[in-house]
């Protein structure tokens, strides 16, 4: 049966998990996966298991070495000053037990979403198990052992012979993403995120625009600390509208990052759930736009587990499925199921309210310099634009 839109799902996903009190928590996902069945949002028929990569398609973007340095280490067999040279057993990605089966696992849940699309069983699909989009050809960095976005773009490219592009809204720079391939014409990568003067993992500025023949093909909006919803939205639709009309995608992918919201642990912008209820809106627009509706989308950060992500995950499947106009009080029977588990208190409602945060001082500031930020990370294809417009207006 033709499904319009998937859910890829499964309790697994809590499998990768370093230890009790690191902030990468999946129970993220298995609380935004609850509050859409609590809404009666997504039905069985929807729900999708994932498959665990295989070792080879893991090998499109990782070193064979690394691979099984990943499972010598979740057997307890790799020596620490070893682990160490491959970002294993840090302080961010601390090494635990099947830690290769676990990454594999969020691996295969985005490529089980790409193939429902791009074998036309789906116009959409959503694998909030992935987005770990800092990790390496060789090694792990920032949480993330496997990097399932770069190894599914790889794939699509392989598989299916089409033009990507790759969209994070992710707080933090889409690092790996973006050097995985910097040097190619088909793959375009656009990152927002809050600057790495302030933020891990440092990069991200907006003259990082490709190498050899993928110069131009990646693009970056290092938003100033304390941004808030409508300069952030404004960098965000500016950017991603030229952006897609420049490049043309086949298929979109998007990183959907929860940490820029004002409650975040982790970073230091200033977004709420306005912000959360329009990144999936003009994702969806241009997937129908310039991909015949092929959209798939990915998590990401989100360090507020209990307040933030699983609302602005939910409005992801909600916007896909054209139910995004949910408003008011969150499911009773979903905040009396979480509330003891809690730490903090829930919200009530779908929206944050207006008084979330005292007044930003500096806002007229900011919200200049992040307009300034998208003028120059747009400057090549303006310029590319008004030289067309010139020769065009001189020929007729």
């Amino acid at each position: 049966m033709k499904k319009d839109c998937v859910f890829i799902y499964s309790e697994d996903f809590l499998r990768y998990k370093f230890h009790d009190a690191h902030p990468f928590n999946q129970l993220r996902v298995k609380l935004t996966y609850d509050l859409l069945r609590a809404m009666n949002a997504l039905e069985d028929e929807q729900i999708i298991e994932p498959r665990i990569a295989t070792d080879e398609e893991l090998a499109l973007i990782h070193d064979q070495t690394y691979i099984e340095a990943v499972k010598a280490a979740g057997k307890g067999q790799l020596p620490e000053h070893t682990a160490l040279n491959y970002g294993l057993g840090t302080e961010d990605t601390p090494i635990f037990p099947n830690m290769h089966e676990a990454s594999a696992l969020l691996v295969g849940s985005t490529l089980t979403a790409v193939d429902y699309v791009l074998s036309g069983k789906a116009k959409h699909a959503l694998s909030l198990g992935g987005g770990l989009h800092h990790g390496f050809r060789g090694k792990a960095s920032g949480f993330c052992v496997y990097n399932d976005s770069a190894v599914a773009i790889k794939y699509i490219q392989e598989k299916y012979g089409l033009r990507v592009l790759y969209v994070d809204t992710d707080a933090h720079h889409g690092d790996g993403v973006q050097w995985a391939f910097y040097d190619d014409p088909n793959v375009c990568t656009f990152s927002i995120h809050e600057t790495g003067r302030y933020l891990f993992p440092g990069t991200g500025n907006i003259n990082e625009r490709g190498h050899g023949a993928g110069y131009g093909y990646s693009f970056n909006i290092p938003v100033d600390a304390f941004t808030e919803d409508e300069s952030w939205l404004d960098a965000y639709t500016q950017a991603l509208r030229e952006i897609a009309d420049f490049f043309r995608p086949d298929v979109i992918l998007t990183q959907n990052g929860a940490d820029a919201h004002y409650y975040d642990p982790l970073t230091h912008l200033s977004l709420t759930m306005k912000t959360y209820r329009e990144i999936p809106k003009l994702a969806h627009q241009i997937a129908h736009e310039y991909c015949d509706g092929r959209w798939i989308a990915v998590g990401g950060g989100g360090y507020d587990i209990w307040r933030v992500v699983p609302r602005a995950w939910a409005f992801i499947w909600l916007e896909m499925t054209e139910q995004s106009n949910v408003s008011g009080k969150l499911p009773e029977s979903w905040l009396k199921k979480w509330q003891s588990l809690s730490p903090i208190p829930l919200p009530q409602e779908w929206d944050d309210p207006e008084s979330l945060y005292p007044p930003i001082p500096r806002k007229a500031e900011i919200t200049e310099k992040n307009a300034q930020t998208v003028e120059k990370a747009l400057y090549l294809i303006r310029s590319q634009r008004q030289q067309t417009n010139g020769y065009q207006s001189n020929h007729f």
